[in-house]
């Protein structure tokens, strides 16, 4: 008909078609309403509980400005991959990149890209070996170097070459096979566990390191939440300081992270905002003892009671702190509680390979009670290869590496690993109070909080921190460089605590230099502060003022990128 309208042929038919399979029996209606009801109820109550909370935690200020912060931060994302920008971003990054990898891949040399076809000979080995040894490197063995390199002495060293030596096929998922194995890393978490004033019933895991050893704990907590409450949504409150492995686990894992300040001027984690962010599904509470940015050890005691009252696991993080914070007391420094004998600390990582003195690739994670260890073991009982079991993420595992751990702390002992933390933190102890009371460096820098162990942090007052981390790496040190806010620290190792002189010297003409600087730009009328030009203000820098950080992530990853570049 003509001005008449028809519905296309395949929609009519749809429509016809739930029409016939309508319920016709108003019984049938009325349960489908209610279904569609009961759900959109839910919805509705899930979504006013998540507003509830983050309302409860962050308060109505701090809600809208993380709304500001997270719509300030996709729209930069957006601005970003802009036409124009986007081309200009990239050609930056992979300027960057090129110039990192300078420095990364010595150019020149040979090549390894295929098997030899033959092997080589053993002298013809030995001299390469050497070469690659003695390649052009920060010279950690002078102390030149924050952290990084945990070493015992030289007699300590040949003694873990020796024991590894004797144990280079072992592997620990054999224990029938490697029953010295077996019992020495029993031992090692053993001792670690009467170190930390664990309780009878107390247990452990060896791991590769700090960071596994925090997985194993979030996945502790995350499984003991889901069997024992059912929680399929956990989250976990952790200090901002607290190390970047917990975020890690956040992700691998499934488990919300909540950060929490830590303010000025004892810069320890907010105790109350934590207290504020406990909601149905937190599964974990974190503290530091000491945190890595800025040494500085959290309110433990606090977290304990507030852990116990809300009924909710509390890790510790003694990673850094490992061999050094049971001692404090016996080597005559202030302390804090920290350990098992708060009754809510359910577990603790401690890395052997830090103050330990142990090879690399060993750290150990403790809990309270033997079923909290249970939770982060995995058990295959119906594979076709028979039942498999693990403690931890890791099937094999190189059992040579346990012989070192259990051979250095055997050898150095507890009057040795005291003597250690005299020395240690007694140098830290004196970087702190040198930055402080030599003129020219309280006039200008700024120590962090109240260190107690081996880590001091400084910021700046007026000079640009990171132009001072890059003049002392033109002397020789390698420091790490902090953000949030811009600082350096300093992680005393033995080495470093032999010549902590020269270190606080070289930072007093580095100052020096810069403030000198900042006198000629004043004097030929410029701005206070030049363009930054060495490595760590460049990246810092312009990464502290990026409200997306797109750009950084890009340059961390194509970093990974040329670490596998052969």
């Amino acid at each position: 008909m003509p001005g008449s309208s028809r519905m296309p042929i395949s929609l009519r038919e749809s429509f016809n078609s739930v029409k016939r399979n309508r319920p016709n029996n108003p019984l049938q209606v009325l349960n489908l309403d209610l279904f569609r009801n009961v759900v959109f109820f839910f919805f509705v109550l899930r979504l006013l509980r998540r507003s509830y909370w983050k309302l409860k935690g962050r308060g109505l200020i701090g809600t809208i400005v993380e709304l500001y912060t997270d719509v300030r931060r996709i729209l930069y994302g957006y601005f970003l991959r802009a036409p124009g920008v986007r081309t200009q971003v990239r050609k930056q990054v992979t300027d960057a990149l090129s110039k990192m990898q300078g420095k990364l891949i010595t150019p020149g040399g040979t090549r390894y890209l295929a098997l030899p076809k033959d092997g080589w000979d053993e002298e013809v080995l030995r001299k390469e070996l050497d070469e690659l040894a003695n390649m052009d490197h920060t010279r950690w063995e002078d102390g030149f170097v924050s952290g990084a390199v945990y070493h015992g002495e030289d007699e300590l060293l040949k003694l873990q070459t020796e024991a590894y030596g004797k144990f280079t096929v072992a592997n620990p998922i054999h224990p029938d096979v490697f029953p010295g194995v077996r019992k020495m890393e029993a031992e090692v978490v053993a001792m670690v566990l009467s170190m930390f004033n664990a309780p009878p019933n107390a247990a452990g895991v060896s791991t590769s390191g700090g960071t596994e050893s925090i997985l194993m704990a979030c996945l502790s907590a995350r499984q003991k939440a889901y069997v024992e409450r059912g929680i399929t949504e956990p989250e976990m409150i952790l200090p901002e300081t607290a190390h970047t492995a917990f975020r890690k686990a956040g992700e691998y894992f499934k488990i919300k992270v909540h950060l929490v300040s830590c303010p000025a001027p004892s810069h320890q984690v907010d105790v109350h905002r934590v207290s504020r962010l406990i909601n149905s599904n937190t599964v974990l509470l974190v503290g530091s003892a000491p945190n890595f940015p800025h040494g500085i050890i959290d309110d433990i005691t606090a977290l304990s009671k507030l852990a116990l009252k809300r009924r909710i696991p509390l890790h510790v993080d003694c990673c850094l702190g490992s061999f050094l914070v049971p001692f404090l007391e016996r080597a005559g420094f202030e302390t804090e509680l920290f350990d098992f004998r708060l009754k809510g600390v359910t577990s603790i990582s401690c890395d052997t390979h830090k103050y330990g003195f142990a090879p690399k690739g060993n750290s150990t994670v403790l809990y309270r009670n033997q079923e909290l260890r249970t939770y982060q073991y995995f058990v295959s009982a119906d594979w076709s290869g028979g039942v498999y079991a693990s403690p931890g993420i890791a099937g094999s595992r190189p059992g040579a590496l346990i012989a070192g751990c259990w051979t250095s702390m055997m050898r150095v002992g507890e009057t040795g690993y005291i003597d250690a933390c005299v020395k240690i933190v007694g140098a830290a102890k004196k970087i702190a109070e040198h930055i402080t009371s030599s003129p020219p460096l309280a006039a200008e820098l700024q120590i962090i909080g109240r260190p107690l162990v081996s880590v001091v942090a400084f910021t700046a007052r007026n000079l640009n921190i990171y132009d001072l981390a890059d003049g002392m790496s033109a002397k020789g040190w390698h420091l790490n460089s902090l953000q949030s806010p811009p600082a350096i620290h300093v992680a005393v190792t033995m080495p470093i605590a032999k010549i902590w002189e020269k270190l606080v010297a070289d930072l007093e003409a580095v100052v020096e230099e810069e403030r000198e600087k900042e006198r000629v730009r004043a004097v030929e009328g410029k701005q206070s502060r030049g363009k930054v030009m060495g490595d760590s203000a460049a990246l810092y820098g312009v990464a502290g003022s990026l409200p997306n950080k797109s750009v950084v992530v890009d340059l961390a990853t194509g970093f990974l990128d040329i670490l596998y570049k052969a």
